[in-house]
């Protein structure tokens, strides 16, 4: 049995980058969620237009990983207490959301993020819960991009620091790379 879960938290190639690692998660599509238009480009959702955010669906086994594992991990690797920013990427499609897919994962997103991510983080977590609407896949060169593109400026500096803070919180959940 496959369960899917959709996070925002700043650029997809970062959170893609992250979730791939861990046991039990199938398979991780960047996308685009949240937004008042059919089928986006990626140049439409930067242009920050569109309402879009830039998010990953995660095919996962609940027998493997749990939701709410999912949910500890996006606290711990992204700042769920900046407004539609994260790093040095701003604007509304960079920003922190969950968007659940039953109200069972209403629910546990909202206690997590009231409860673990407030203890972890000492400014308000602003992250954004609701309910998932139409993903839209990227376009194909968004997807495994950090696998496919380790050396590229941006993935070098911003991704090695979220897939550290992984190992060194998580280290049990990764698998064996």
């Amino acid at each position: 049995m496959t369960h899917t879960a959709y996070f925002g938290a700043g650029c997809f190639w970062c959170v893609e980058a992250v979730f791939t690692r861990l046991n039990g998660v199938k398979q991780v599509i960047s996308g685009y969620m949240g937004g008042h238009i059919k089928n986006p480009s990626y140049r439409e959702v930067c242009m920050g237009t569109t309402g879009h955010a830039e998010v990953i669906r995660v095919d996962f086994d609940p027998e493997v990983i749990s939701y709410r594992q999912l949910l500890s991990v996006l606290w711990v690797t992204h700042d769920p207490t900046t407004l539609n920013r994260q790093g040095a990427d701003k604007g509304i499609q960079y920003r922190s959301a969950v968007f659940y897919t039953d109200e069972e994962q209403k629910v546990a997103a909202i206690e997590s993020r009231d409860t673990e991510a407030s203890a972890i983080w000492p400014d308000p977590v602003v992250t954004e819960i609701t309910e998932a609407g139409p993903f839209y896949p990227a376009e194909e060169y968004h997807q495994d991009y950090y696998a496919r593109n380790p050396e590229q400026a941006y993935c070098s500096i911003v991704i090695p620091p979220k897939i550290a803070k992984l190992r060194q919180k998580f280290n049990h959940l990764i698998k064996n790379e």
